[in-house]
């Protein structure tokens, strides 16, 4: 075998690898975007109890933090 033909046979299985790449790529792609838009979070609302209250609330936990400092 002459030069020319290792240096072509290397390009066609570097070429084959590249392509072979790009069909794991693709797969990879196709699947991750049927789970994306498959997988849709409900919506849910939540309301508090307590209007009134809002923000920061000392609770018994809290309190005890503070006193262990």
């Amino acid at each position: 075998m002459s030069d020319s033909k290792k240096e072509t046979g290397k390009q066609s299985e570097s070429r084959r690898q590249f392509l072979k790449g790009l069909g794991v790529a693709a797969a990879a792609s196709a699947v991750s975007t049927v789970a994306s838009t498959s997988a849709q979070a409900d919506v849910v609302e939540v309301k508090p109890e307590d209007k009134t209250a809002s923000g920061y609330r000392e609770t018994q936990h809290i309190r005890d933090y503070y006193d262990s400092l």
